[in-house]
């Protein structure tokens, strides 16, 4: 009864007076509901902190070409880094289907299984609509052939079996995809969800 009549009053416009004269004819009893709400507000900070921790955190990854480095980050910040290789050794942007190259822009991974060849593979988005219009200016510009398709396949993967030392090496051999040695990609491939933002760059 105590309480529901506190909150009658706090719902009172104008009500500075009416709460002095509540707190004063009811002293005893408001210094309970006080230590009560105190309590009460204690544990639902304790509670949200606790929960703030446990949320999944928001995985990216920074794909530095000229560093041979796939980064892992959180919301926290910097995770893990791994070394991969890539395609043609002079680590330019893809153009068009066929050249090996490894595409540069922001991405997504769309999905993630076993590889028959490469161990696991995680399907990168491109071609995304920046991958489109960069490929079409180069064609009006006459840096590809007009007849030229744009290309598509490209993630993230293993290893031929036994052959992590390419990445130890820094051999670039793949397609214009990311390759990684076959233990860096099973950590990567348990930890990162499909829709995790993949940035690569020069």
């Amino acid at each position: 009864m105590l309480i529901k009549n506190l909150i009658e009053i706090l719902c009172t416009p104008n009500n500075l007076s009416l709460i002095k004269s509540f707190y004063t004819a009811n002293a005893p009893s408001m210094k309970k509901v006080v230590m009560l709400l105190s309590v009460f507000l204690l544990l639902i900070g304790l509670t949200s902190f606790r929960s703030k921790n446990n949320t999944v955190p928001g995985f990216y990854i920074i794909i530095s070409k000229h560093d041979y480095e796939l980064t892992l980050y959180d919301d926290r910040g910097w995770l893990v880094k791994y070394p991969v290789v890539f395609g043609n050794n002079d680590l330019k942007d893809k153009m068009m289907e066929g050249d090996r190259e490894t595409p540069e822009g922001i991405f997504t991974i769309t999905g993630k299984k076993p590889h028959e060849k490469w161990h696991k593979f995680m399907m990168l988005d491109y071609p995304t609509a920046e991958s489109y219009a960069k490929f079409n200016l180069r064609k009006a510009q006459g840096l590809i052939p007009k007849n030229a398709q744009i290309g598509g396949g490209v993630g993230i993967h293993g290893t031929w079996p036994n052959e992590n030392f390419a990445v130890d090496r820094y051999q670039n051999w793949t397609e214009g995809c990311i390759s990684m040695k076959n233990e860096d990609v099973d950590e990567l491939f348990q930890t990162i969800p499909v829709g995790t933002k993949v940035i690569i760059r020069k």
